[in-house]
């Protein structure tokens, strides 16, 4: 039995090991706002994050949390975001990913159709990435 307790607990091990890159730390950020995790959300956050969104700023992840972060997690429930390019580049404890994405789906009674890009950045903080910054720009596909 204990074999297999040593055993489970390296493969947590691993999987959070896994699970520690930039780009999956994005992935796992998305995946909580789709399934409305707040608390998973902003897990991935760091404290003094700053967003940047359609001309707005959020100073803070107390800020987003208590602005849009409800309706963000909405949206991501009642769409699909496809990722159409990715890109990763890591330089020591900080780093960025970029993603063109479409968004389709139908939120609040209307249909949506966009073209999305986001830009993040992450800072490494003890095995794992914490997201410092994000920049969403989106335009709805004719």
């Amino acid at each position: 039995m204990k074999k297999t307790a040593v055993f489970f607990a390296f493969a947590l091990t691993a999987v959070n090991a896994l699970a520690a890159s930039p780009s999956e730390t994005m992935a796992a950020f998305h995946a909580a706002l789709g399934a409305g995790d707040r608390a998973a959300a902003i897990a991935l956050l760091s404290p003094d994050i700053v967003i940047y969104e359609s001309g707005f700023v959020e100073h803070t992840r107390d800020e987003y949390a208590s602005h849009h972060l409800d309706a963000d997690m909405a949206y991501c429930k009642a769409t699909t975001r496809k990722i159409l390019k990715h890109a990763e580049r890591i330089d020591g404890n900080v780093a960025t990913v970029m993603e063109e994405t479409e968004t389709r789906g139908s939120f609040k009674g209307k249909p949506v159709n966009a073209r999305g890009l986001e830009t993040t950045i992450l800072e490494k903080r003890g095995d794992g990435w914490v997201v410092a910054h994000i920049h969403w720009s989106s335009r709805n596909v004719k």
